[in-house]
């Protein structure tokens, strides 16, 4: 069956998958944000593309929905993966794809003749050791900032509900103390094993969970003594499994559905062609 897009999400982060050599147009950051829209396009927080990659068994691009693009997406690895075997093309369980934040290797969880969840070896964190402490609002934050081959700032804190987080989310996101924008997390730990957490997407906003973003809370936390090497993450859309080795490297499991397949209509395309 013959389709432009798939629709998918992680624990309700939904993207759109497209095959880069059969889409018949470029994806220019206008595009993007026009098919993202969730009144007058598709409506996703991004959109995964399938490309050729000398490096890897597959390769992707992610687009955010501003139109800028991301170097990795955990959320976005575990729907790629899927797509990748429910559409043949592959019938492997392991394979490894390239992202501009790095190669990683995927494991498909099928259950029933169906992949349900994925795990994803998201590679080693890095933790900047000089960036302790961020001034946001008039207030002095203690941050960690982790990459997991993408940016993020996570900040501890003991009550979530006390967070003003969608005033403090975009200025942290924007904070000149990175350059190319951060994700953020709001993090509060719950026991050795479970933490919480709030999500603030570099290029999306608010979102309901974020894979690499679990990540990176769990490695925060991990790394300031607060939780044991095997953490459940529970974001608003659900719960992630992130195991953090003393190395800082990283494994994720966690929940993927698809949603639809469809079309761009001759209107839609004929609205975003100019942009």
């Amino acid at each position: 069956m013959r389709f432009d897009f798939v629709k998918s999400h992680g624990l309700g982060n939904d993207y759109l998958v497209v095959d880069g050599s059969k889409l018949g147009f470029e994806l220019t950051a206008g595009r993007v944000r026009e098919i993202c829209n969730r009144n007058t396009g598709v409506g996703s927080d991004g959109i995964l593309v399938l490309v050729h990659a000398n490096n890897a068994d597959f390769g992707l691009r992610i687009f955010n929905p501003d139109g800028s693009e991301a170097e990795k997406s955990g959320n976005g690895l575990r729907i790629f993966s899927k797509f990748l075997s429910d559409h043949a093309y592959t019938t492997k369980r392991q394979f490894r794809i390239s992202t501009p934040g790095g190669v990683v290797t995927v494991q498909l969880l099928p259950e029933h003749g169906r992949v349900t969840a994925v795990r994803v070896e998201m590679g080693r964190a890095s933790i900047n050791p000089d960036l302790r402490t961020l001034a946001v609002a008039g207030q002095q934050l203690d941050v960690t900032a982790v990459s997991v081959g993408n940016p993020h700032c996570v900040i501890i804190v003991p009550d979530l509900t006390k967070v003003d987080f969608h005033r403090l989310g975009p200025l942290i996101e924007n904070h000149p103390a990175f350059p190319n924008r951060t994700n953020v997390q709001f993090a509060q730990v719950l026991t050795r094993k479970d933490v919480r957490a709030r999500i603030w997407e570099r290029g999306a906003g608010h979102t309901l969970a974020s894979g690499s973003s679990s990540c990176a809370v769990a490695v925060a936390a991990y790394a300031a003594g607060l939780v044991d090497g095997s953490v459940t993450v529970h974001m608003e859309g659900g719960i992630l499994q992130i195991q953090v080795q003393p190395n800082l490297d990283i494994i994720m499991t966690g929940p993927v559905e698809e949603t639809c397949a469809g079309f761009f209509s001759n209107d839609l395309r004929d609205r975003f062609m100019s942009l």
